[in-house]
């Protein structure tokens, strides 16, 4: 059995090293999204340019499991509401995906393009190595597979690489997704045919090309948008998609609506502007807050969980951690799941007159409260 619970004291794994580890949860108490994290952590390495924040939300399935994104926030007050929301949104994807994990997260403080140094990641894999035990990590948004293999030479508490793991997790998310997106379209329409179908696909990274691979095939008309120009051209001409620019594609007409880049999209300025029947894609914290779910009920859209329908990728790099040892057939069928929960979510949600997130937390919550029990 895995040790789950977050320690005070962290011994680094390297001799002289500049990196520095504190414990930042009181100042992250002081913030709006905290929610009673268990731990949170700041790594910091001047010399080798590193910042990198470690939320723990909760253990009690099990030690904390989710990505690393790697983002030029703004501010550290910026980058802390991100780890805290993300790591919080873990802690329900794992309860409802059904693996023995718990909600973790972590943020590099960092522009990807321009600031991911061999030596920001060496200064990174000691603080994971600090961690081991308390928190698994993997790929997300900027940090890249050939990355994650980086990290796993390191300190074995890294997922989804090709060196000891199964590989890049995200054409297992998309595939979750896909699923997951003709079960919200087959609840609303009585079918799940996409061909004809209008689908806005916001993101064209990993998960979000392999997504619009999968619509395109099925016959649906796209419509994308990426802050990489030349990804969307490449979609134009093997998707036939509609190119839109990035500030449009959120309200542009469409049947589905795939946000699959960043989060904090849907609230009370942007919701009245949304032309979709249905909101289905891979982004973490598609809500800026938990409230705004009602605001998409009482327009009539239909929001598939994001902590649901993209879990496939938490799967996946969950089952690498099991006992038996990573069995890839018997994690697609975990994701072949996604469906059903996402439809009976959806028709409790229909019959208790109640947002889709509500519904889907309360269950989260419920098997985190029977295990406490």
């Amino acid at each position: 059995m895995l040790h789950a619970h977050a320690q005070p004291n962290l011994k680094l794994s390297a001799k002289n090293s500049t990196l520095q580890i504190t414990d930042v949860t009181e100042e992250a108490a002081k913030l709006e999204a905290y929610d009673g994290h268990e731990r949170v952590w700041c790594g910091r390495d001047d010399e080798r340019g590193l910042t990198a924040l470690v939320g723990i939300h909760n253990t009690v399935l099990g030690p904390a499991l989710g990505g690393t994104r790697v983002w030029a926030h703004e501010s550290f007050e910026a980058g802390l509401t991100d780890v805290l929301r993300l790591s919080r949104g873990m802690t329900y994807k794992a309860a409802i995906a059904g693996v023995p994990f718990g909600g973790g997260k972590a943020v590099i403080i960092a522009d990807p393009k321009k600031d991911k140094t061999p030596a920001l990641l060496e200064a990174y894999a000691e603080m994971l190595a600090a961690l081991e035990g308390q928190y698994f990590t993997g790929e997300d948004v900027g940090l890249t597979l050939a990355d994650a293999d980086f990290l796993r030479e390191r300190t074995t508490n890294v997922t989804g690489t090709t060196k000891g793991g199964s590989g890049n997790p995200s054409p297992v998310t998309a595939q979750g997704v896909f699923l997951g997106l003709k079960a919200a379209f087959a609840h609303r329409r009585g079918h799940d045919k996409l061909d004809g179908v209008k689908v806005a696909v916001q993101g064209l990274g990993s998960v979000g090309w392999s997504l619009c691979e999968k619509l395109h095939a099925e016959g649906a008309k796209l419509n994308v948008a990426d802050i990489d120009k030349d990804a969307a051209e490449r979609a134009r001409v093997q998707f036939g998609a509609d190119i839109a620019p990035t500030t449009e594609i959120l309200f542009v007409e469409a049947d589905i609506l795939a946000p699959c880049a960043l989060g904090g999209l849907f609230a009370g300025d942007t919701i009245p502007k949304l032309n979709a029947e249905i909101i289905a894609g891979a982004a973490n914290n598609q809500l800026a807050r938990h409230e705004d779910a009602r605001l998409l009920m009482e327009r009539g859209i239909l929001y598939a969980p994001d902590y649901v329908i993209n879990a496939g990728g938490l799967m996946n790099v969950a089952a690498e951690l099991a006992p038996g040892g990573y069995d890839r057939e018997a994690t697609m069928q975990m994701v072949k799941e996604i469906p059903a929960t996402l439809s009976a979510i959806f028709k409790k949600a229909d019959a208790e007159n109640r947002p889709t997130n509500d519904v889907a937390s309360d269950i989260a919550m419920a098997r985190i409260k029977a295990r406490k029990a």
